[in-house]
C-alpha cells in the first residue's frame, strides 16, 4: 500500500514550503482531479499539501476594469458573484455550467488552470481574455502558460496563487458539453478588448486549448455571428473519440463560436 503524508497549509509560503520539503509532493485544492487519480492509483504522491484553508488564494476583486481571482476561488463564488458579473458576465456563466452543483462547490478555478484539460472550461477563458497567471515565484502571460495537453508552463513546486485579466468590452462563452460529465466537447470564448478580438477553444484541439486567427481576423472586421460564416474550420489537429470525431468537433468550433459571439451582443 502506498503512504501518503498529509499537511494542512496555513498560508501560500507555508504551502510552498510543505511542498519544497517533500520527496515528491502534490497541491490538494478541490481535489476534483487529483482524488480520482489516486484512486485509479495513476497519482501516489508521497506528501499531499491541502491549501483548501489558504484564505490569501480565495476571493474576487474588482478594481476598475481588472478583475483578480485566488486560485482557491470556487466554481461556484465565481458563477455566484455579482459584482463580477456585472463586469464579465462570460466568465460567470461559464463558472455556472461547469460539472453539477456538488463539483462547482468544491472545485476551484486555479486547480482547473493548473490542469490544464484538454476538456477544461477555465483554459478557453483565461485564454481568450488575455489574463495573467500569478504564481508563487513570478507571473505568466496566458499566451505562455497554455503548452499543450496537461501540460503548462508551472515548473516544479511552483503554485498558482491568482488570476487577473482586464474585462473586455464584450465577451462570451458557448459550449456543448458532454451530456454525462458536462465537459467540454468544444467550447468556445470570445472575447472584444482594448487589444483586439481574441477567440479561444477547448474540448475540440488534440493537444488542449488554442486560439483560433482566422476567427479573430474576421471578428476584427465585423464582431457579429454572420462574419464566422466564411470562416472554415479544418478537422486537422482536431480531437477524435468516441463522443465525436474530428469533423464533428471542428464543426461545433463553429456553431460554438457563433453562439459565443451572438450571446456577447
Amino acid at each position: 500500500m502506498q503512504n501518503t503524508t498529509y499537511h494542512k497549509a496555513s498560508s501560500a509560503a507555508d504551502a510552498a514550503a510543505k511542498l519544497s520539503g517533500a520527496e515528491d509532493g502534490a497541491l490538494l485544492a478541490g481535489g476534483q482531479t487529483l482524488i480520482p487519480t489516486m484512486k485509479q492509483r495513476l497519482a501516489a504522491p508521497s506528501d499531499l499539501v491541502d491549501i483548501s484553508g489558504v484564505e490569501e488564494m480565495r476571493g474576487i476583486t474588482v478594481s476598475g476594469s481588472t478583475v483578480t481571482i485566488g486560485a482557491m476561488t470556487t466554481h461556484a463564488e465565481v458563477a455566484s458573484n455579482a459584482e463580477l458579473r456585472s463586469i464579465c458576465p462570460g466568465i460567470a456563466d461559464l463558472a455556472g455550467h461547469i460539472g453539477d452543483p456538488a463539483v462547482r462547490h468544491r472545485g476551484t478555478l486555479g486547480g482547473s488552470v493548473a490542469n490544464n484539460d484538454p476538456a477544461a472550461d477555465y483554459p478557453a477563458a483565461m485564454l481568450a481574455l488575455g489574463a495573467t497567471i500569478k504564481t508563487d515565484k513570478r507571473e505568466i502571460a496566458a499566451d505562455d502558460f497554455f503548452q499543450g495537453m496537461f501540460s503548462t508552463a508551472l515548473d516544479e513546486g511552483e503554485m498558482i496563487v491568482s488570476v487577473s485579466f482586464e474585462a473586455p468590452a464584450k465577451g462570451a462563452y458557448a459550449k456543448f458539453p458532454n451530456p454525462a460529465s458536462r465537459y467540454a466537447m468544444c467550447g468556445v470564448f470570445v472575447a472584444q478588448g482594448a487589444g483586439g478580438v481574441r477567440v479561444a477553444v477547448t474540448g475540440a484541439g488534440d493537444d488542449g486549448v488554442f486560439r483560433s486567427a482566422d476567427m479573430e481576423d474576421a471578428l476584427s472586421g465585423s464582431f457579429s455571428a454572420e462574419a464566422l460564416d466564411n470562416v472554415s474550420v479544418s478537422a486537422d489537429g482536431m480531437l477524435s473519440d468516441i463522443h465525436g470525431d474530428a469533423a464533428y468537433r471542428a464543426n461545433l468550433v463553429k456553431v460554438m463560436a457563433k453562439r459565443a459571439v451572438a450571446a456577447a451582443g
